[in-house]
């Protein structure tokens, strides 16, 4: 049976299975392996300094801190208590902070350090605490086990605010059944087993690293934790994990730094790896091709022992996958399966299946029902859905209809039980003869240029669409032979470049939707300049308003 709670699920594994590896952490230089049995007896310690703190069930606590061992023990010692977990992105500002933090009127706050601290030491009201493990207590055990056995499994986990495209974050509500359910249906649909090893490295305040976490524990995985994103390259070969969750960002640069890595190697060598790929593209796409068993040692196996040698899926989110890139690791014997969910269902609402996987789409729905609506959008129904924002009815109103569907704002289709991404509904533009056009399809098409970072798209009563482009100077650099201090909007060639890669994309437009005018940006978009969620979402208002001025001198 199912156990009724997250705090419950942990009890369960370390009851079965005590001396299983749960977590692999790190300590100094190394990295410390811990059991499960370790683990649970942590949390118990972390659950009575957290109850000496004066929390009771459903109390609220922040976490704000940088991914550590400390966030897991915090996180589920508060979920064993029955308190509301309420995550906090570290790159936040700290009025955005303390916006959360209020609006979710948190009585305590962990944090990771003292800088994170000083964000919230302002606000009234809230204890700030240094999420730290000297903390110890006592607590009776009967009596712990009890109050987890008290905690339903519609019973509030998490608090996990919107990253805020539109207006102020919102708190979802997502429940203990919400994590839950997506774990019965996710882990044998994905095959995940007790010998499975995560890589984790995403922020563990969004919910698509909490998802992966909880699939890991549900399953009795071992999850490897990341020291920083600096120290990856080396983490990867400790941890040697089995199972990754990644952005597509990450998966992109990853890619773009193998092939440039290439284009430096001898010529023969160049000609076996382009060999290497077209043949696993081919064999990706059920095509015939003989030559890529036999040069999967000499090439494939090498790129991947950069990624710890074992890697066999990679679960995709968080945005949309380019078809090459889902190619390029395809090519590389590594299945990358693209899901979709969002913060509102729990984050894993459909997934492609390891042995069936339409990595053009988002996969199949899971544990969740699926329905187009007459206008194209996608509705979600189930208890993965959240229970509704907290403390905005209308909000919540809007988005959950009478009948339960929570309106996604993304406009779809299906291809067999796969679900296809076509559109986002509130992302349209209005040209100035009338036609409308979804800016997101035309970037995504854009973006799939290896020498472009970056591409957000205007049109808004304007004769036709244009596009702010945000070179990838490292790839250019490389491709062209230029110096590290050129400047690539003075630089006639990088203009060229650009151009033939924009023709590119527009001979596959229909010709209201091409990019008839566009100009270079040099400044990266990125959380701390407000140009991007932390989900790493391009913020297009906030960008129509840095670039006002260069947009209308397009039109």
């Amino acid at each position: 049976m199912r156990a009724q709670s997250l705090a419950g699920m942990i009890r369960e594994v370390a009851k079965k299975s005590p001396n299983n590896p749960a977590l692999m952490v790190p300590e100094g230089k190394e990295f410390r392996t811990m059991t499960y049995q370790e683990f649970w007896s942590t949390v118990h310690s972390f659950a009575a300094f957290l109850k000496s703190l004066g929390l009771q069930k459903g109390d609220r606590m922040v976490i704000l801190s940088d991914n550590c061992a400390e966030w897991l023990y915090a996180h589920y010692a508060g979920q064993s208590l029955g308190v509301i977990s309420v995550p906090i992105y570290p790159t936040l500002p700290a009025e955005q902070a303390q916006y959360i933090a209020n609006d979710a009127q948190a009585k305590v706050a962990l944090c990771g350090s003292d800088d994170y601290a000083k964000k919230l030491a302002p606000l009234e009201g809230i204890r700030v605490e240094q999420l730290r493990m000297e903390h110890h207590g006592v607590m009776n055990e009967d009596e712990w086990n009890r109050g987890i056995d008290s905690i339903a499994s519609n019973d509030i986990a998490l608090f996990i605010y919107t990253s805020g495209t539109t207006g102020q974050p919102k708190g979802a509500m997502l429940t203990h059944d919400a994590f839950l359910t997506v774990c019965e249906h996710a882990v044998p649909y994905l095959g995940i087993t007790s010998s499975d090893v995560f890589f984790s490295f995403l922020p563990l305040s969004h919910v698509f690293e909490q998802i992966a976490s909880c699939l890991c524990f549900y399953a009795g995985s071992c999850l490897g934790m990341n020291k920083n994103l600096a120290s990856m390259a080396s983490d990867f070969k400790v941890i040697r994990p089995t199972v990754m969750v990644a952005v597509p960002r990450f998966l992109e640069s990853f890619m773009d730094r193998v092939t440039d890595a290439m284009k430096k190697e001898k010529p023969l060598r160049q000609k076996l790896f382009n060999l290497y790929i077209t043949q696993g593209v081919k064999k990706a796409q059920g095509g015939f091709a003989p030559l890529h068993k036999l040069l999967d040692n000499a090439v494939g196996a090498k790129i991947r022992q950069r990624l710890g040698g074992r890697l066999n899926m990679v679960v995709s989110g968080g945005a949309a996958l380019p078809k090459h890139v889902a190619e390029f690791y395809m090519a590389l014997g590594l299945n990358i399966l693209q899901g979709y969910g969002l913060t509102e269902t729990t984050g894993g609402s459909c997934v492609n299946h390891p042995k069936r996987n339409k990595y053009w789409t988002v996969g199949e729905p899971i544990g969740v029902e699926l329905k187009i609506a007459e206008d194209g959008e996608i509705l979600f129904k189930g208890p993965t859905v959240m229970l509704g924002y907290y403390n905005l009815p209308e909000e919540t109103a809007k988005a959950i209809d009478k009948d339960g569907w929570f309106h996604t704002g993304d406009i779809g289709e299906m291809e067999g039980k796969s679900l296809k991404i076509t559109d986002r509904k509130k992302d349209i533009l209005v040209l100035g003869n009338g036609k409308n056009v979804a800016p997101q399809p035309i970037e995504n098409l854009i973006r799939e240029s290896k020498f472009i970072s970056e591409a957000v798209v205007f049109g808004d009563g304007m004769d036709y669409c244009v596009a702010l482009i945000l070179p990838n100077g490292e790839a250019i650099r490389s491709e062209l032979g230029l110096a590290e201090n050129t400047v690539m909007g003075d630089t006639p060639e990088v203009r060229d470049l650009l151009k033939r890669e924009i023709d590119k994309t527009n001979k596959r437009l229909a010709n209201f939707e091409m990019v008839k005018k566009w100009a270079m940006i040099d400044e990266p978009f990125t959380i701390d300049n407000g140009l991007l969620t932390p989900t790493l979402k391009v913020k297009r208002k906030q960008v129509k308003e840095k670039y006002g001025d260069l947009i209308k001198s397009l039109g």
